[in-house]
């Protein structure tokens, strides 16, 4: 027994005590479903079966009972019972992927993250409108691109924009046209590579 369960017993002042947080972190189905029926629930949906029955065509394939169970905690617990909130990684994964990818509960769960985070909200729709300049060569739009950013009070893309400004006619332009450095960049990285692989002897001379 370590330290720390000794010291949680001994300051239980309360058997339930000894119990909180034993269950609460493992992973449930429910939960990529919590963000919607918790949205449900700020409008005024507190019927489990009906919350139920608007989960499975997303993808849901728990049971009612773990959904009634949820709402049930809802009611009665003295703390507000929300889903646990997705981490940075996760978000961002969400941001970068290409809207139509992401499965209908991704969007929802997006979307919850967007509403209570406004900043998150503007680095989502610059990320995407710079996806579309990127993939679709849409260099002309990077200006209005920028301008949008510096609108935001978003100081690390500012820090991007002020470099894109120093290079701007060679981004757009990089942006914009057809032709591309990849394949020079790929052979002058395999020529690094080979003489990083003979310990720095594959020289001139050599």
């Amino acid at each position: 027994m370590t330290y720390r369960t000794v010291k949680q017993f001994a300051d239980a002042a309360t058997p339930e005590e000894l119990f909180a947080g034993q269950w609460q972190n493992r992973p449930s189905v429910l939960d990529d479903y919590k963000p919607y029926v918790d949205d449900r629930w700020s409008e005024g949906c507190i019927n489990a079966w009906k919350l139920w029955e608007e989960i499975v065509p997303l993808g849901y394939k728990g049971s009612y009972q773990r959904v009634r169970a949820y709402l049930h905690d809802k009611r009665t617990s003295a703390q507000p019972v929300t889903a646990r909130p997705p981490s940075p990684r996760t978000v961002a994964g969400w941001i970068l992927r290409r809207p139509e990818t992401l499965t209908e509960t991704k969007q929802l769960q997006l979307k919850a993250v967007r509403v209570h985070c406004s900043e998150l909200d503007a680095l989502t729709g610059h990320v995407r409108f710079f996806a579309t300049v990127l993939t679709r060569h849409r260099g002309e739009c990077l200006p209005v691109w920028r301008d949008a950013v510096r609108r935001d009070d978003l100081p690390s893309r500012h820090t991007l924009t002020a470099g894109i400004d120093r290079d701007r006619d060679a981004i757009i332009a990089g942006l914009t046209l057809p032709w591309s450095s990849g394949v020079v960049d790929g052979y002058v990285n395999r020529i690094k590579m080979l003489k990083r692989q003979m310990f720095g002897r594959a020289g001139f001379a050599l």
